[in-house]
């Protein structure tokens, strides 16, 4: 058996894999982030920590598996989190994760133009090395003094389980600190955010053996010692990974708290119009993406203020409205705008308003808004050359039968939806059971992953609306930019 372990924002996720690669038991712990001021977003790595016992315990006991029937492990997780550990690997503060937009101006003096050129990635305060020049600035003195190393969440766990600091390429290329053409660290970007290399994880291949389990990482997973742990990678990488995504022509639509939207490119090209980031992809190729927007969340957040309906009322609801809403247009940007351009300041915004719409014309406003945006994002692909034939829906979002009927018919494009849509620790485990010695390679891993799917094809008569929706959505956000970017009141409370 292979144990994969996603550490997401709102839970750790743990699935058994049998050798045939099919999923045989399921375990889960769920917790929250914190909000201590506006713009700031913050989990404690203990509640991860404190996750891994219980729900590989589930899991195993759903499988039938005993822990000594494991063979190797593979983690993936969130991204752009950003931890200071002191020399034994302790954290010194709460991970400052990926919706967090704090460290602003900790990337007022460095180049955008050079970022993307060296690392393909958009300047942007959520990614790693911003955050670590605030936590340089702003941690107490002591604090300061006590940090060894700057960890993401997946390298933090894989160090928690085996004593070694390692990350992956793919994890390692969205921290502005790391070259794509060099496959390292670079010492100009390093130097830009007063980072020295000792003080990031060593990067390796995302399959590759991190250790054995330690005596504390067998104490907090309940497993034997020894047994192999991978390197891991990031939940942008380790979601498609697992939905099959391992050559071009797909476009990666990973509906979870966040909205990945991506497509794998042999080259490492760069958006010139600074929409989307190129990353290091697991076994090879370049992930071209946009790391995306509150989405899952947005729906969740929604179904709270209609009155705590769940998924299930508001999929229902959403039927109820037209294509286009009747004219209400909203901007998916609660945690800032990411399409159709990077504004870290934006919030969201419903526009429209009548007495003539009701709660379902809210709900279905949401998912059209992060539909839009999505769209967006396959034409800046399209454009760049990037294949994207068809869509890949993946992550708890792709449950919904509206949601994803929307998609295809705003893209014009086939939908397909594998039978496990919550692939992340599909993927971490397909890692695991390379650094197991189980495969040679992720290419015939990926090659014996079982095929069940459902397509849908796009609906040619809904165009016309979605057609006229997304061009009223496209004017609202040109619209709102001189008011998004300077938001005085989240300027002052940010201070």
């Amino acid at each position: 058996m292979i144990i994969g372990i996603d550490v997401g924002t709102q839970s750790l996720k743990v699935a058994v894999l049998d050798e045939s690669l099919r999923v045989r038991g399921q375990g889960a712990g769920a917790y929250r982030p914190s909000y201590p001021r506006p713009g700031w977003v913050e989990q404690a790595p203990d509640l991860w920590l404190a996750a891994l016992g219980p729900a590989i315990a589930a899991a195993l006991r759903e499988a039938g598996a005993a822990p000594a029937d494991v063979a190797g492990i593979g983690v993936c997780g969130q991204l752009d989190g950003c931890i200071a550990v002191d020399a034994q690997g302790a954290a010194l503060a709460p991970c400052i994760i990926w919706m967090d937009r704090r460290a602003a101006a900790e990337i007022a003096d460095v180049p955008a133009a050079r970022v993307r050129e060296l690392c393909g990635q958009v300047l942007d305060p959520s990614h790693l090395a911003a955050k670590a020049r605030w936590l340089k600035r702003h941690l107490p003195p002591e604090t300061r003094a006590a940090i060894a190393r700057f960890h993401q969440p997946v390298s933090y766990v894989v160090a928690r389980l085996t004593g070694i600091a390692v990350i992956d390429h793919a994890l390692a290329s969205t921290s502005m600190a790391y070259a794509l053409d060099r496959r390292g660290y670079d010492s100009t970007l390093l130097q830009a955010f007063d980072l020295e290399a000792r003080e990031l994880p060593e990067p390796a291949p995302a399959e590759s053996r991190a250790g054995g389990l330690s005596r504390e990482g067998a104490a907090l997973t309940g497993l034997p010692e020894g047994v192999p742990v991978a390197v891991g990678t990031g939940d942008d990488f380790a979601t498609p990974l697992g939905g099959g995504l391992c050559a071009p022509g797909q476009v990666a639509v990973v509906l979870g708290t966040g909205e990945v939207v991506g497509a794998l490119h042999p080259a490492a090209l760069r958006d010139g119009g600074g929409m989307l980031e190129t990353h290091a992809y697991p076994g090879g190729a370049y992930f071209i993406e946009n790391p995306g927007w509150l989405s899952g969340g947005a729906i969740a957040w929604i179904g709270d203020v209609l009155g705590g309906l769940d998924f299930a009322a508001l999929e229902s609801l959403v039927g109820t409205a037209p294509a286009g809403c009747d004219g209400l247009s909203f901007i998916p940007a609660l945690t800032g705008a990411m399409a159709p351009r990077w504004l870290p300041e934006a919030r969201g915004c419903f526009y429209g308003l009548t007495p003539a719409h009701g709660r379902a014309h809210l709900a279905r406003a949401v998912l059209e808004g992060c539909a839009f945006a999505m769209r967006d994002v396959v034409d800046r692909l399209a454009e760049m050359q990037v294949a994207t034939d068809s869509l890949l829906l993946l992550g708890g979002g792709a449950r919904s039968r509206h949601w994803a009927q929307m998609r295809a018919d705003l893209t014009g494009r086939p939908v397909t939806i594998p039978a496990c849509v919550d692939s992340a620790p599909i993927g971490a485990a397909m890692l695991g059971h390379v650094a197991a010695g189980r495969a040679r390679d992720l290419a015939a891993v990926a090659a014996a992953l079982p095929r069940d799917h459902r397509a849908i094809e796009p609906v040619r008569a809904n165009a016309p609306a979605y057609d006229d929706a997304h061009a009223r959505y496209t004017r609202l956000f040109q619209s709102l930019e001189p008011l998004q970017a300077a938001p005085a009141g989240l300027r002052s409370a940010d201070r």
